[in-house]
C-alpha cells in the first residue's frame, strides 16, 4: 500500500475542489457526512475502490454504499426501482437512508462485493454533497476507520486511523447523527430493514410493512453473504472487551459496582453515572444522544487503556435499535441478562 502525507483540509470551496480532483485521479478522501465520516472514492473506478479495502483492511465480501447527489440520479446506477423507494427518497433524502437496489453494470463488482445489488444513498451533509458535485462522480464511501475499530465521527478520528494511508481528510466538524445510515431493501411491496439507523423502523412503517432482517440482532454464519455493510463481521469495537448488561438501571449498577478491578470501566446512561463505583464514561440518556456519542466514547476507552467495558443496554425502540445493533457488534454479541424488569420490543422491529 502506498504511503501518503495526509493533508487535513477545511470545508472551503477551494479545499473541496482539491479533494474533488483527488477523487477524479483515483485517490481516496476522508469525507464528512451526517452519519459518520466516509472513505470516499470514485464508485465506478475499480482500482480506486480497491484502495478503500487496502486502506481499511476491509474484507472484499463487504459491499460499499454509493453516494449520489440527487434523487434523479438513482436510475443511472440502479434499475427496476420500485415506487416505494421513491416514496422513501422523497420523505427521507437527502438524509441517513440507504436503499439496496438492483445495480446497473456501470457499478463494478468490487464496489458491490460481487452482489447484483447496490446500496444507494443521498447524503444530507453539505460538505459531502459539495464534494459529489465538484467531483462529478458517484462516490463509494464506507466508514473511514480501520476495519473493526469504532466508526469515526470527527476528522481527528479519521486522522488517527488513516494518517499516512490516504492523501486527504476534509474536516466538516462532528457528525450530528453519529451512527451509520439506515439500510433497507424491498420485496413484494414491503420494506426489509437490513441495518437500523437514525431513520427508525417505526418511521418506515408509515409507508409500508417493515420486516426486520435477522442479522440486525444475530451474527452472520461463516460463509454467509449479507446485503448490507457492517452486518457480517465484528465491528465498531475498541481494544477492550465489551460486555452489554441488560437489565434495569438498578440491576446494572449492582452488577458493575461488584466488578471493581484494574482497567474495568462502566459505559452507562448519564442518569446512572453518578452512582457507578467503577470509572465510568456516560454516553447519554436518550437514544439520539447515545447514537451521537457511541463511537466517540468507544474510542475514548482505547485512549485510556480500558481492558473491560460494561455497557448499559440501550432501548431497542426507534433510534435505540441502531445503538443496540452497533453495541452488539462491538461486544461480539456478549450479553449478560439480569433480572426481568427491562421490557423491549426486539421481537418486533
Amino acid at each position: 500500500m502506498m504511503s501518503y502525507i495526509t493533508r487535513l483540509l477545511t470545508s472551503s470551496q477551494e479545499d473541496i475542489e482539491y479533494a474533488a480532483e483527488l477523487i477524479r485521479q483515483g485517490e481516496l478522501v476522508g469525507m464528512p457526512t451526517e452519519t459518520v465520516y466516509g472513505l470516499a472514492a470514485d464508485a465506478e473506478d475499480p482500482e480506486a475502490v480497491k484502495k478503500i479495502f487496502e486502506a481499511k483492511g476491509r474484507p472484499q465480501d463487504n459491499p460499499l454504499i454509493v453516494h449520489i447527489g440527487d434523487i434523479s440520479q438513482i436510475e443511472e446506477y440502479a434499475h427496476d426501482v420500485p415506487d416505494i423507494a421513491y416514496k422513501l427518497a422523497e420523505n427521507f433524502c437527502p438524509g441517513p437512508l440507504t436503499m439496496v437496489l438492483p445495480k446497473r453494470d456501470r457499478i463494478p463488482d468490487v464496489t458491490s462485493a460481487g452482489l447484483d445489488t447496490v446500496g444507494i444513498r443521498i447524503p444530507g451533509h453539505k460538505t459531502a454533497r459539495a464534494l459529489i458535485k465538484a467531483s462529478g462522480k458517484a462516490i463509494a464511501a464506507p466508514s473511514a476507520n480501520l476495519t473493526g475499530c469504532p466508526s469515526p465521527t470527527t476528522a481527528g478520528h479519521v486522522m488517527n486511523d488513516m494518517d499516512g494511508r490516504i492523501p486527504a481528510v476534509i474536516d466538516g466538524g462532528s457528525c450530528p447523527v453519529g451512527v451509520e445510515s439506515t439500510v433497507v431493501s424491498f420485496e413484494d411491496g414491503r420494506i426489509r430493514l437490513l441495518r437500523p439507523g437514525f431513520i427508525s423502523a417505526e418511521e418506515l412503517s408509515e409507508f409500508a410493512e417493515v420486516i426486520a432482517d435477522r442479522h440486525i440482532t444475530e451474527a452472520a454464519l461463516d460463509g454467509e453473504q449479507v446485503r448490507s455493510p457492517g452486518m457480517k463481521y465484528r465491528h465498531y469495537s475498541p481494544k477492550a472487551n465489551v460486555t452489554i448488561i441488560e437489565g434495569s438501571s438498578e440491576e446494572y449498577l449492582e452488577y458493575v459496582n461488584s466488578r471493581v478491578g484494574d482497567g474495568v470501566f462502566a459505559m452507562s446512561f448519564d442518569s446512572a453515572a453518578a452512582d457507578c463505583k467503577i470509572p465510568c464514561i456516560p454516553y447519554g440518556d436518550t437514544s439520539e444522544e447515545q447514537a451521537a456519542k457511541l463511537f466517540s466514547v468507544l474510542r475514548e476507552f482505547d485512549e485510556i487503556g480500558a481492558k473491560q467495558v460494561y455497557a448499559q443496554c440501550p432501548s431497542s425502540n426507534g433510534v435505540g435499535l441502531a445503538v443496540y445493533n452497533r453495541l452488539l457488534r462491538a461486544a461480539g454479541f456478549e450479553i449478560v441478562k439480569i433480572g426481568g424488569s427491562l421490557k423491549t420490543d426486539r421481537e418486533g422491529f
